[in-house]
């Protein structure tokens, strides 16, 4: 009996949720609507099914070990991650987990999710994966349409035929993202679906299906899976192969051109979390309409999302608005016009500031940093490293160092030189000397780091040894 194989497709960016989310951290790694991170839940969700495998997660290169660290934290240890070197859209990748699949354990039925949905009602979910496994080992192309809970503009469509069996039933028709009056128009009729992004299908399936829609997409993924490298628990497509292949969705690439693909109603309470707004509609409300995270002070404030994330937030008599603050940035906007929170991403991108892609917090393998003052020739930072923990022995060409301990016990390496340092001890790493710092302890260990020199960028970095396997990034 073929196992059920899910894949995990976790690329995006989530820049419609920023500042929270942003490249280097998006959404799907965030704890947005309860303690677990939106992939782990989309990983939890799978418990209950039956004849279930680990999954195949799909995610680029730098957030490997934020895919590897949250699997764990929930007791997922033996995942396959699989590593793009570039974003090359949904059909490479869901080839690459096709491929890979076939190759290491043989045809499967896979079960192709993203990893930011929300989907509230597990049970109707599961009920129908069920039924989809059957159609799709029966060689059917497998497409979970989401039943329409508002005239939304924001999705794709799928015109449903009407006649169908055990809730699946022929695609007559894919439409783009439609204008007002059209989505009104679709709510009325009823058999016109969302397009969730969720699909099934047997890994033989879409393999032979895409050799007759992209043949080029499959023969340069094929080359990136064959010749793919292990890098300590991930596997790495190999680059130039993956980089051949047209980028291209799923949806463009193969669903919208196969004859072989059916629908499956799907009401279990799904969503894309793809705005602010869309977010707010998910969660829990006050009696005045509001959702209040974080360290927040309203008063006479209805129908809004506040969202505190560093400093405390004080708000008097709005409606209807969005408000979030990181420790580097805040956001207010309507909730009616949440959407056009991209423009202010392309407008932080064109002026080249930081703040389009990296948080003031930035996770590392061994812990994560924060950047708390900087300013001309100095930088300010607090490290915290795991237990166990170590940074690469390096250096640095222009900048030196200055370590102070705040907690646990340090095991500091410089040049050959290796020493402890306690709370309230420091030292001095001047440039141009090799360095490495480590957390031998059960406990976190926290550093304040002072970075001075004409240069401080983190690309000033030369990695002699890497526990982690970066020496070569």
């Amino acid at each position: 009996m073929s196992k059920l194989t899910p894949v995990i497709l976790s690329g995006g960016s989530g820049t419609r949720l920023w500042p929270l989310s942003r490249p280097e951290y998006p959404k799907q790694y965030l704890s947005l609507l309860g303690e677990n991170t939106m992939l782990q839940e989309t990983i939890l969700r799978l418990n209950g099914l039956s004849n279930l495998a680990d999954p195949i997660i799909i995610c680029n290169v730098e957030h490997r070990f934020l895919v590897a660290e949250q699997c764990h934290q929930i007791g997922l240890n033996n995942p396959v991650i699989l590593l793009e070197p570039f974003a090359r859209n949904t059909a490479p990748a869901i080839a690459a987990a096709s491929l890979y699949c076939i190759k290491h354990s043989g045809d499967s039925s896979l079960l192709v999710l993203s990893a930011d949905h929300v989907i509230q009602d597990v049970d109707a979910f599961h009920q129908a994966v069920n039924v989809a496994t059957k159609k799709a080992k029966n060689g059917k192309l497998v497409i979970f349409g989401i039943e329409p809970s508002n005239a939304n503009t924001g999705y794709g469509y799928i015109k449903a035929s009407d006649e169908g069996k055990d809730g699946t039933f022929e695609v007559e028709e894919f439409v783009e993202k439609p204008d007002q009056k059209t989505a009104e128009f679709y709510l009325e009729q009823l058999n016109y679906l969302w397009n969730s992004g969720i699909f099934m299908f047997q890994a033989s399936s879409v393999i032979d299906e895409l050799k007759m829609h992209a043949p080029d997409i499959v023969s340069s993924v094929n080359s990136a899976v064959n010749n793919a490298m292990q890098d300590l628990d991930f596997i790495r497509l190999e680059k130039n192969a993956f980089e051949s292949s047209p980028s291209d969705s799923i949806d463009c690439a193969l669903i919208e051109k196969s004859k072989n693909v059916v629908v499956i109603r799907l009401d279990a309470k799904w969503s894309d979390i793809g705005t602010w707004s869309s977010l707010y509609d998910v969660e829990t409300k006050d009696t005045k309409g509001n959702v209040i995270k974080g360290d927040v002070i309203t008063q006479d404030i209805t129908n809004s999302y506040i969202n505190a994330n560093h400093h405390m937030l004080a708000v008097i008599g709005v409606d209807n608005l969005i408000i979030v603050n990181t420790p580097d940035a805040t956001f207010i906007t309507s909730k009616a016009r949440a959407q056009e929170v991209k423009n202010i991403v392309s407008s932080l991108k064109v002026n080249n500031r930081s703040e389009a892609s990296f948080n003031r917090k930035v996770y590392r393998p061994w812990g994560w940093y924060d950047t708390i003052e900087s300013g001309e020739y100095f930088q300010v930072k607090r490290l915290h490293i795991k237990s166990n923990a170590k940074l690469s022995l390096q250096m640095h060409r222009m900048r030196a160092e200055h370590w102070v301990v705040i907690k646990g016990i340090a095991t500091v390496t410089i040049e050959k030189n290796t020493f402890f340092l306690k709370k309230g001890e420091s030292t001095y790493i001047a440039i141009g000397v090799s360095h490495a710092l480590e957390n031998q302890d059960k406990e976190p260990l926290e550093i304040i780091e002072v970075q001075s020199g004409s240069y401080l960028g983190e690309d000033d970095i030369v990695r002699f040894e890497d526990i982690y396997g970066r020496a070569g990034d």
